[in-house]
Formats: structure tokens, sequence, C-alpha cells
């Protein structure tokens, strides 16, 4: 999985050589418009819409590899909002997953990742191109009432006010250059070790794995076989976004 060394553009971000910026108004959609434009426009195409109370942005990726394993990307997608995260929060606060897209931020949901592909593209073909995309909740939400934004967490309600937004977005750039390069030189083995280590735990003596074609495996010393999760049906359900209100959820069960 690679990022293309694309010349920088003009752009309101500090972000790395190898990534051009696409801004848009706040009532843009990064996600959509990353997958719209992806083809043109090339592996390292990072899509950010100007919002107060999101951060959201979505990054074209160009994979060496069949559709099937190349989903995989998605953990290095995660892996990278973590940390950028984690980079700024304040200390002494926990960031985790939930199987196998959603952000918790000191036990709240805080918002989640997505994955695009081209939808012509079969299971064995390498695809054109994949869109990883993250929407972090920055701030209270102005349609929600006060009894509903006090069951959600939102960056700046949990200690960032004195974190520029935008400096997420370029951490997670650093992080993901940082996550691909690992990859490609140590395998998928360390991508997957960071992603499960923010799963909540699980039952005594469960092991956790991630099989080739992105499947969350779970393994009990009692078991034959591990069971199995699967990664493609998880991500259709896009279990933490609230597509009425465009936003992070305010609540959700965590299975994993």
């Amino acid at each position: 999985m690679m990022i293309s060394r694309a010349a920088f553009a003009d752009q309101s971000l500090d972000l790395p050589p190898g990534y051009t910026l696409v801004a848009l108004r706040e009532h843009g959609d990064a996600f959509a418009h990353a997958c719209t434009i992806a083809t043109q426009s090339g592996a390292g195409t990072l899509v950010w819409v100007r919002r107060y109370d999101l951060v959201e942005f979505a990054v074209v990726l160009e994979p060496e590899e069949p559709l099937r394993s190349a989903r995989r990307a998605l953990f290095a997608g995660m892996n990278a909002v973590g940390d950028a995260i984690a980079a700024h929060c304040p200390p002494e606060r926990e960031v985790t997953f939930s199987w196998p897209d959603t952000v918790i931020f000191d036990g709240g949901l805080l918002g989640g990742g997505r994955l695009g592909w081209p939808p012509d593209c079969a299971e064995a073909g390498v695809p054109a191109w994949l869109v990883f995309g993250a929407m972090l909740r920055a701030a209270d939400m102005a349609h929600l009432d006060e009894v509903q934004s006090a069951s959600g967490v939102s960056l700046l309600g949990e200690g960032f006010q004195m974190i520029e937004t935008d400096a997420i977005v370029e951490s997670f750039a650093r992080h993901l250059m940082t996550g691909f390069d690992r990859w490609g030189e140590r395998g998928f083995a360390p991508v997957a070790r960071d992603y499960l280590q923010r799963l909540p735990k699980g039952k005594a003596g469960e092991q956790r794995g991630i099989d080739e074609n992105g499947d969350l495996l779970l393994n009990l010393p009692a078991s034959r076989a591990p069971q199995r999760v699967g990664l493609v049906d998880a991500l259709a359900k896009v279990a933490w976004y609230d597509r009425e209100h465009r936003g992070p959820r305010l609540g959700l069960e965590r299975p994993c």
C-alpha cells in the first residue's frame, strides 16, 4: 500500500510531501467527494472539510494488491487517527476502537473511519483506488439539545481547547505515511498489532488476530476454530455514523 510522492499544492494545512489538499466548504462531504475524484486525482489527495464542529477528511490511496487484502488499509488509517488524537490529547486519556471503524475517546464515541473502493472491482482484482475517510466530533453539534450532547464526547469538550483541530489532520497525514512505510518494510503484522491493542479487552485467554481478508479472528483456549467477525459487512453498516445529522452518533453498543 503506497501514497504517491505528488508535488505540493497551495494549501492551508502543513502536510508532508506526497499529499495534495482539496479543501471543501463546511457543507461538503469529504468521503463522498474523495470517492468521486479518486480516479482523476490519484493517490495522496487529501480532501478536508473546513468545519468548526467536525474534523472531517478523506485520503485517496492506490493499493498494489487485490481488494480482498487491500481493505486492510482501514486498520492503517484507524491507527493513524488514533495516534493523531493521542499525540494531542490531555494526559491519561485513552483512545480505543470499537470493531472495526469506531473511535472511542475516554469511554465516549468520538467518531470513526470509513473505507471506499470502486463498486465494480472484483475481490481478486487490484482496485484503482481506495479512500479512507474519518470524522471526529470537534465540538458539540449545534442541532443537538443539552441532554443529547451530554451522551457524546467532543475534542473541545475533552480538554483540547488549546489545540487547533487542523493539527489533528496534519498529524494523521504523518502517522499514515509512517504506518504504510512500516507495512511495506515489515509486513502487516505491526499494523494489526497496533490496531488490536486499541480494542477493548476480551475474555480471559482470548487471542485476537486479523485475517488476510481483514476479518477479526477471536481465539479462545477451549475453541477448536477461531470465531470470525466479518469486515465487509461491518464496514457497510458504518455503525458510528448518523446519516440524518451527518455526524458521529451519540451512543453505540460495542461488540468487540
